[in-house]
């Protein structure tokens, strides 16, 4: 991926075409021009035999530099930098800063060409390409252009693993503006290939994500909630909240239609938001147990002896099962 700055200080991510790729197109222009220069060099040398030689040999050098030259300089100009072996190879021709190509780009890419390509039979072009970092041939340097691919196959998207049904719209009062985007995107990967990961190097990264996310969050880790379990919840309630602005709050998540994991619609009564207030915590006095209700008369009950609580883990996370 190569990172092109514009002048708007916008950064493209282009993907730079690499030597096999296009030498390939390379080789399909020159077979189709130099068939056309030799179909139009038998055709001219019959209709000027009966010239002398040097206006054979000027007609000769004038459909040299036009099949060869000038044919390529105006399919490049005119298709904005797609020739016939870049359509076929899925390349194209671009300015340094992601712009179309001109002219003045064909025209110095093309003369350079006639040394790089014709007279060297490629061999100054391999080597330019090979130097340099995108891929380019002197032409392309000088002409401030840049070969790029068009079309980059498409990865897979595996989707996010649901998480629990008690956890569903547990973390929905957390505070996700403070987290990065590099952060989701690891958390994200990982979620979709844990599977596929050692049981122990996929416990210690979903830990170490889990605390960043914390981190960012400034929520305290929930007490007896695995890892992964956490990082499936916050995921999938970034997701709501995303669905909600993009669709509007009355209309829900887009999986409410389809029965997706994440909506309301069609799902058990877990798998929904809770009410307002539902995971509030009870007040809780200085002796460090909550607050005994009221009886019907006004007097207080008696505390219910307080459950043992198991020893939490370093970082506030349950281990893996």
């Amino acid at each position: 991926m190569s990172d092109l700055v514009t002048g708007d200080a916008v950064v493209l991510g282009l993907r730079p075409a690499r030597l096999p790729s296009r030498a390939l197109a390379i080789l399909l222009d020159l077979l189709v021009y130099l068939t056309g220069y030799l179909l139009i060099s038998i055709g001219l040398t019959l209709a000027t035999a009966s010239l002398d030689p040097a206006a054979q040999a000027a007609v000769s050098v004038a459909s040299f530099l036009l099949v060869l030259v000038g044919i390529p300089i105006a399919v490049e100009t005119l298709s904005h930098g797609r020739s016939l072996g870049k359509l076929a190879c899925g390349l194209r021709v671009v300015r340094d800063d992601g712009g179309p190509i001109r002219f003045r780009h064909a025209l110095v890419r093309g003369a350079m060409g006639v040394v790089e390509l014709l007279a060297t039979f490629g061999a100054i072009a391999c080597i330019a390409s090979l130097v340099s970092a995108r891929g380019r041939r002197l032409g392309d340097v000088f002409a401030g252009a840049l070969v790029v691919r068009e079309r980059v196959p498409g990865a897979r998207v595996m989707p996010v693993p649901p998480p629990p049904p008690w956890l569903a719209g547990r973390f929905s009062g957390l505070d996700l503006s403070a987290v990065p985007d590099g952060l989701w995107l690891a958390i994200r990967q990982y979620l979709t290939r844990m599977n596929q990961l050692d049981p122990q190097v996929g416990a210690a990264m979903a830990v170490r994500l889990a605390d960043d996310l914390v981190a960012r969050t400034g929520a305290p880790p929930p007490v007896g909630v695995p890892a992964p379990a956490f990082l499936m919840a916050v995921v999938h309630e970034r997701q709501s909240r995303d669905a909600a602005r993009a669709f509007g709050a009355g209309h829900g998540v887009p999986g409410a239609v389809a029965g997706l994991p994440g909506s309301s619609a069609g799902m058990p009564p877990a798998w929904g938001h809770p009410a307002p207030g539902a995971y509030a915590p009870a007040a809780v006095p200085h002796s460090g147990r909550p607050a005994p209700a009221p009886l019907a008369g006004g007097t207080p009950a008696a505390p219910a002896p307080a459950a043992p609580v198991p020893p939490r883990p370093a970082t506030g996370f349950a281990p893996p099962a």
